[in-house]
């Protein structure tokens, strides 16, 4: 399992502020990784939040992105066509499902297998696997039929309140596994290791051992 995640102006320059410098270098960075995978079975999520956020650019950076993005679709259908590839629509809790299905639309989901939800969240089962459900139908009123994947791997308590940045009484939720042919979502995973921070308990994206500890209690 991999995650691309060096988008240009990367989560609108908050605690994982980064990315690619220019247009031109993410191309070559994303045809590179895809080269990479090659004939390789992988299971590939793109660029989490990258849609989502798409509201913090100007509308010159909107159009870019989207374009980032279907090159990056397209780069995978030519060179890696084992591999699984969904694009990252955020959350439950913040694109209406019809906006959800028009933003992955734009962003070329249509030459991807499906779309991720819950990357580094914690919105509950009960709440994010309707809301799945629903961009997928919604995405099947535009004629594509697409399936999802969701990140368990923080869940287990559900949110915070409004807290994203290594919110307290956080928990594990269920392991990862494949689901039954047919099923919504088809495969449940592990995105964001358990551990890693958000920017606030660490640097993000350094792996603290005391909040791998507090996920695995819910403390």
């Amino acid at each position: 399992m991999l995650v691309a995640y060096n988008i240009p102006a990367r989560d609108c320059g908050q605690y994982s502020a980064g990315g690619a410098g220019s247009l031109q270098a993410y191309r070559d960075w994303i045809r590179g990784f895809a080269t990479a995978v090659g004939s390789r079975p992988a299971i590939v999520v793109l660029e989490p939040d990258a849609l989502p956020q798409l509201d913090c650019l100007d509308a010159a950076g909107k159009s870019a992105r989207l374009e980032l993005l279907r090159y990056a679709v397209a780069q995978f259908a030519a060179l890696a066509p084992g591999a699984y590839l969904y694009l990252d629509i955020g959350n439950s809790a913040w694109l209406t499902p019809a906006e959800a299905a028009t933003r992955l639309v734009n962003a070329g989901v249509a030459g991807a297998r499906g779309f991720a939800l819950n990357v580094s969240n914690y919105r509950t089962d009960a709440e994010r696997n309707p809301y799945g459900v629903a961009v997928a139908n919604a995405l099947r009123q535009r004629g594509l039929e697409k399936t999802f994947v969701v990140d368990t791997s923080r869940n287990g308590n559900g949110p915070n309140g409004t807290q994203w940045c290594d919110p307290a009484g956080r928990k594990l939720g269920v392991a990862p596994r494949v689901n039954p042919a047919g099923s919504a979502p088809e495969m449940v995973l592990w995105i964001k290791s358990p551990g890693e921070s958000d920017g606030c308990a660490a640097p993000a994206g350094t792996f603290s051992p005391d909040l791998a500890y507090k996920m695995i209690y819910g403390y």
